[in-house]
């Protein structure tokens, strides 16, 4: 019955959609990146939510503005040399970064107030404001952080990062969520809220991570929350996530195949939607 009224409204909203050609400019980080450069997944991922939700609406180009690594402070930061193209509709899908940063969140009086790079919440303003400016009509989105687990790069173990679970600098990932929910409100923009999807829960990221078991040295699969209290050692141990332990990820962080599709599938929701 779901996938019935899916398909409803996706012909509506294709039908809607049918007498132009639509430009979308997606503005994010390295999840938004790897859509055009699936060799950096290890090929394990073979299409990026991008070219998904295109498939679904065909009528919709994508431009690629994902930057890997890149936090929305330092998007507004550069938002002048990025040659950001007029759009008819702007995904802004920020904020995991500058989490896992240490970047101040702020509040909303320093997005209401323009009070610039200082915070999270000024680095919208600015992003939003440069948006507006090419397009006033345009349809801006804002997309939520998706839920962490332990980051492994799949290349460099040296590079990782423990999950959402705890905070980083005294801030929670889901702070950043509410914020840029906030945000949304006030600007009466569409969130496609990720962080709160249940199927790209915590305990859904990886199937298990492959750790050495403290009692008896051997390599065993802990799933979550376990593998939270279970210590990694990139010089010593395996890559913790081999293919058959990929679920929503592929490494702890950037969503697999399985996750891309529910990705899409949430933003072809917000861009029918009137």
């Amino acid at each position: 019955m779901k996938k019935l009224l899916f398909s409803i409204v996706l012909f509506v909203g294709l039908s809607s959609l049918s007498v132009q050609n639509v430009k979308w400019v997606a503005i994010g980080d390295s999840i938004t990146y790897l859509n055009d450069h699936p060799e950096q997944t290890g090929n394990r991922v073979k299409k990026g939510y991008m070219t998904r939700v295109c498939e679904k609406l065909p009528h919709i180009s994508y431009v690629n503005q994902g930057h890997n690594g890149w936090t929305a402070t330092r998007i507004a930061e550069k938002i002048e040399n990025l040659k950001i193209e007029k759009a008819d509709i702007y995904t802004v899908f920020l904020g995991t970064n500058d989490w896992w940063g240490g970047k101040p969140l702020g509040t909303l009086a320093d997005f209401e107030k323009n009070t610039g790079l200082g915070t999270v919440n000024g680095a919208f303003r600015i992003i939003i404001d440069k948006l507006k400016g090419l397009n006033k009509n345009a349809k801006i989105v804002l997309i939520t952080p998706m839920q962490r687990g332990d980051f492994v790069y799949l290349t460099n173990m040296k590079n990782n990062a423990f999950g959402s679970y705890k905070d980083k600098n005294g801030q929670f990932l889901e702070q950043f969520v509410e914020a840029i929910k906030e945000i949304g409100k006030s600007e009466n923009m569409q969130v496609v809220d990720l962080y709160h999807n249940k199927k790209l829960s915590l305990k859904n990221a990886v199937k298990y991570k492959l750790l050495k078991d403290p009692e008896t040295g051997l390599n065993k699969k802990f799933k979550y929350p376990a593998y939270t209290k279970i210590s990694f050692n990139p010089e010593k141990d395996e890559y913790p996530y081999p293919t058959d332990a990929v679920a929503m990820t592929y490494d702890g962080l950037h969503p697999s195949d399985r996750g891309n599709e529910i990705i899409a599938k949430a933003i072809v929701k917000a861009f029918i939607k009137k």
